[in-house]
């Protein structure tokens, strides 16, 4: 599943500074997804990695700044796709995704540009977000009810 295979660069990417999508490919192929240069080439533009400079020079793959307060049609179907549940604690909202789509389905929700969302932080099918204050978890819930229905 291509969700799964998009959830595994985006963790990639953040434990390994990746320079070019021949390394993507070996490093997924270890993991055991089977992809090839054009499947990943496709992901990285779907997922909109861009190439930035580690502080010694090199260019690797990273996520692109938040640049919208709107969700991408992209993100809006990895969201109706893959979330299952939603619970809110307090000022914690948990949200249950489908085995292996949790750090895509939150990677959507943080690429908005949502004040109240302090951040996630994603397992393999379970997210957290953390939110500012209390009262406003209920317009982020009804927000993510609103996009899965």
């Amino acid at each position: 599943m291509s969700y799964n295979r998009k959830n595994k660069i985006l963790e990639l990417i953040q434990t390994h500074e990746i320079e070019t999508q021949q390394q993507m490919v070996e490093l997924l192929q270890a993991e055991g997804f089977n992809a090839t240069q054009a499947t990943i080439s496709r992901d990285i533009r779907d997922l909109k990695l861009i190439k930035t400079s580690s502080p010694m020079g090199r260019s690797h793959y990273a996520v692109a700044p938040k640049a919208e307060a709107k969700l991408s049609d992209r993100f809006i179907k990895i969201l109706k796709e893959t979330i299952r549940d939603v619970r809110s604690a307090e000022n914690i909202i948990v949200v249950k995704t489908l085995n292996g789509c949790a750090n895509a389905a939150a990677e959507a929700l943080d690429s908005t540009d949502n004040e109240e969302i302090v951040g996630t932080l994603a397992g393999d099918n379970t997210f957290i977000i953390i939110v500012d204050k209390t009262e406003h978890v209920e317009k982020i819930v009804a927000r993510i009810h609103e996009i899965i229905a």
